[in-house]
């Protein structure tokens, strides 16, 4: 069986652990069914811009070309740092219209064990989703906002004391270290000025994922499709937006968002 895919970040569901689906141009690839089965990727030396839709030899950030990046509101300014976020103050940075759908709805700050403590912001309704695309083994919500800058401010106070990122490679050799999230909540929340303590919420809900891996590399080595445009090897497993292959090596598909590729079952 053989697919043609424009890569891109894979949509996740949860249902008695993390699914992954794989969109090829007519459909999606359930993903954990290929888990076991060898794969071979094979990169078409083309690259598509996830905003313009054109054919570039190279793309620059986030699967843009370098005038979407700079000009389109997916990747605007407060897409990275939510603190700056203008549009509650009805203040455009590149579309008003999509600024506002965006950052004018509620809003949490989480904290997430997927190889350490963290702080992250996410659209409310998003929550599990980013979750799992970061490969958090645990998470809880830590504050409800009305809107993205408030969620912004409250994320850059407890950056002070801990993590915003996730360190990618012991995430994938499953080194997640025994904390008690309920526990750093209530440290965290006295460490906040005390204008932003009255969003953290009450609710200690401590959320567990399983990902779908039947062995964690012990290293882990990165596969970069412009140096090693073909490869095949066993698929063991999926956490985060990482395909983890034989050897340790993985590719991070949302890490090379645009990149056409031809997908075979092997």
């Amino acid at each position: 069986m053989e697919f043609g895919i424009t890569l891109a970040k894979m949509p996740t569901y949860f249902e008695n652990g993390v699914h992954y689906l794989l969109k090829a141009d007519a459909d999606f690839l359930q993903m954990n069914a290929l888990i076991g089965r060898k794969v071979g990727i094979v990169f078409l030396n083309q690259k598509f811009c996830s905003g313009c839709g054109n054919q570039f030899k190279d793309l620059f950030r986030m699967g843009f070309c370098r005038n979407c990046f700079f000009t389109n509101p997916r990747a605007g300014e407060s897409i990275i740092r939510p603190e700056l976020s203008q549009a509650h103050e009805g203040k455009e940075d590149r579309d008003l219209a999509f600024e506002k759908e965006y950052q004018l709805q509620p809003h949490i700050v989480y904290l997430a064990n997927g190889a350490g403590l963290k702080v992250g912001v996410t659209r409310a309704r998003q929550k599990l989703h980013r979750w799992m695309d970061q490969g958090a083994s645990y998470a809880l919500v830590f504050a409800e906002t009305e809107n993205r800058y408030q969620a912004g401010q409250i994320e850059v106070a407890l950056k002070e004391y801990i993590a915003d990122k996730t360190p990618w490679q012991r995430m994938l050799k499953n080194e997640v270290p025994n904390l008690d999230l309920v526990a750093e909540k209530r440290k965290l929340k006295n460490l906040l000025p005390a204008d932003l303590q009255k969003h953290v919420n009450e609710d200690d809900q401590v959320h567990s994922f399983q990902y779908p891996v039947q062995e964690y590399p012990a290293k882990v080595k990165s596969i970069n499709l412009d140096k090693e445009p073909e490869f095949a090897s066993k698929l063991l497993g999926i956490k985060g937006q990482y395909l983890i292959f034989e050897g340790g090596r993985v590719l991070n598909v949302r890490g090379n968002t645009g990149y056409r590729v031809s997908f075979s079952v092997l």
